[in-house]
């Protein structure tokens, strides 16, 4: 869990994600298991024909916890023009300021409880709904705040004891060891049925089996191989949403689209010498092909059905892209199971003894995190790679992403999406948080998709992007989408129903759960 936080303007991961499964703070719109859009503060929202500029109808009657009134309009413009927008480590910081901070728009409060923002440029309402704003609770949360509270008593104090309009209050918090929330009574959106909630961090999963089988845990994070345990306690469910997690494989350091330009310095983890970045940019060029061929051969290497058998006993499903795994029936061609192909490629590329890398886990709570990473390892290691397995806390892995010193490959989950295209701009230039690569090619798509305001021009943009993606495997190499899978207690009902397909790595709907 780390420490929490919760003011737009400081809040980062872990605490990012794990604020909002409660969740303590609510966006403006949220996405439901039938992976539809729907208002959370948002009552509604309109776009006009042009598509430049929305506008966002507030939920009137929405309260802030401890005391701070009513949420308005400014509240909303505040949190996202002086809170998202500024953020420095928020994956979508460069989105959520060019959307509440255009350069060519405005942003207006129409009344209490009605926002106009003009965008000055179209942007695709697919894109921004489901990427910008609705990813809630995931790693790209976002939500509304009490202006008032920040400016009584700072932004600093107000990140600790955040005031939100969620069902749950933050009450209590210990870095690493617990945080202590109480329920909202007459929340607008829904009263939990218990007076109390705790999110306690156990590291071992043998205590939280322990804990568990005790009755002390109603229900936890929990590894595939404790499936048998869980289903020995009398009276205990499993609750199991399909594909709603994407694995993949990144790699780090191919910063094409800095390297492209001569009058800027290139990021610090780009060095050409590296055998999977190329010298050179130019698709058609030796350099880049031999890079690829390195690329593909780590990415045949890997046996995903073994692990999905295995580690995920079945939970899962083979994927092309990260981020596809709801959307693989756009890219033609498969990762096919070949390590003797593997081994042809590293040797025409000109390394036909392998080389180092470093491979990390991105440990954010999915199943078989650092177990499947260990196990790619050891496959490349079959091709005669040198692989140096590096376990770190993502707190200390995700700042040497953002900087771009990190260099290496990353086992990384997130969310599975029901639009893709906006996850790229992970891999854009700008990007706060960037998954490993950019390149000019990708800086030229990014803004059509964006501005892709016909759903079919964006499917054929996302399709043309993903088959890019594959053929050049230059990061966002598909592993498996796998299904999350939680247990439930004997004390408490299942709460599928109310589950949201936002960012299924960790348990959401907390609030919907009842005693049994």
């Amino acid at each position: 869990m780390g420490t929490f936080q919760g003011h737009p303007a400081l809040a980062v991961n872990p605490s990012l994600f794990v604020q909002q499964t409660a969740p303590v703070s609510e966006g403006l719109v949220t996405i439901n298991l039938d992976k539809e859009v729907e208002g959370w503060l948002a009552e509604s929202w309109d776009i006009s024909g042009d598509f430049l500029t929305w506008t966002f109808k507030l939920r009137q009657g929405v309260q802030f916890h401890k005391g701070y009134g009513e949420m308005t309009a400014a509240d909303v413009i505040y949190s996202y023009q002086e809170g998202w927008g500024v953020n420095p480590l928020h994956a979508r910081t460069p989105d959520f300021k060019a959307f509440w901070t255009p350069e060519n728009g405005s942003v207006t409060a129409v009344d209490d409880y009605t926002v106009a923002v003009n965008t000055g440029i179209a942007v695709s309402e697919l894109v921004t709904l489901e990427n910008w704003l609705a990813k809630t609770p995931s790693g790209s949360s976002n939500w509304v705040v009490s202006k008032k509270q920040s400016d009584e008593i700072g932004v600093e104090a107000a990140n600790r004891e955040i005031a939100g309009t969620g069902p749950w209050e933050i009450i209590e918090h210990r870095d690493n060891e617990f945080w202590r929330m109480n329920a909202v009574e007459d929340h607008w959106r829904q009263t939990p049925a218990f007076p109390e909630l705790i999110f306690r961090e156990i590291p071992e999963e043998s205590a939280r089996i322990a804990g568990f089988q005790t009755g002390q845990l109603d229900t936890f994070l929990m590894a595939f191989d404790s499936i048998p345990e869980v289903e020995k306690v009398e009276g205990a469910k499993l609750l199991s949403v399909s594909n709603a997690i994407d694995y993949g494989i990144n790699f780090y350091g191919g910063y094409y689209a800095e390297a492209s330009k001569p009058d800027t310095e290139n990021r610090a983890s780009y060095d050409p010498e590296v055998p999977w970045i190329s010298s050179n940019w130019e698709l058609d060029s030796p350099e880049w092909e031999n890079a690829r061929k390195i690329r593909e051969a780590l990415a045949i290497s890997i046996d995903r059905q073994t692990i999905i058998d295995t580690l995920l006993r079945g939970f899962a499903d083979p994927i092309k892209l990260w981020f596809w795994g709801n959307h693989g029936s756009q890219i033609k061609g498969d990762w096919v199971y070949d390590p003797q192909r593997a081994k042809q490629l590293l040797a025409e590329a000109g390394y036909p003894d392998g080389f180092s890398i470093t491979l990390t886990p991105s440990l954010r709570g999915a199943p078989a995190e650092v177990e499947a990473c260990s196990a790619i390892a050891q496959m490349w290691g079959d091709i005669g790679m040198d692989v140096k397995l590096q376990n770190l806390p993502y707190s200390t892995l995700r700042p040497t992403m953002v900087a771009r010193t990190y260099q290496g490959a990353t086992c990384h989950a997130a969310g599975a999406r029901i639009v893709t295209v906006g996850a790229q701009t992970l891999i854009t230039e700008n990007a706060a948080w960037n998954a490993g690569a950019s390149h000019p090619w990708l800086e030229d798509i990014m803004p059509r998709i964006s501005a892709a305001v016909d759903p079919v021009e964006l499917v054929r943009l996302e399709s043309e992007l993903g088959q890019w993606l594959f053929d050049n495997a230059l990061t966002y190499v598909g592993l498996y989408s796998v299904g999350a899978v939680w247990p439930v207690g004997p004390r408490i009902e299942e709460w599928k129903a109310d589950v949201k397909f936002t960012d299924l790595r960790n348990i959401n709907g907390y609030e919907y759960i009842k005693p049994r």
